[in-house]
């Protein structure tokens, strides 16, 4: 489902107008990465959480000229879905295509 799909469904099952759907879509968006960039997480019961996870200094590899790089400490957004939304999930998502 991309996100055009996902405004067409909420507006179809809310009588929302599509543009106020869109709206509504884009300023969650817009709010969850500000505040993950203040450096808070987002909390959403019975959904999950959006959350930042420190990822060390390390040393990776270049392939191509085979020399190590020194790959900072960064920081990278994360979700993690809540309990009952794992639960629900497991138990009734229909069998997916193989990557054959």
């Amino acid at each position: 489902m991309r996100k055009a799909d996902l405004v067409n469904t909420i507006a179809e099952k809310t009588g929302v107008p599509k543009v106020d759907v869109l709206v509504a879509l884009e300023t969650f968006f817009n709010e969850v990465k500000d505040t993950l960039t203040s450096g808070e997480n987002v909390y959403i019961r019975g959904f999950g959480s959006f959350v930042i996870k420190k990822r060390a200094k390390k040393i990776g590899r270049h392939i191509k000229r085979n020399v190590a790089l020194e790959i900072p400490e960064h920081y990278i957004p994360s979700f993690k879905p809540a309990k009952v939304f794992m639960e629900q999930v497991k138990g009734n998502v229909s069998e997916l295509p193989s990557d054959d």
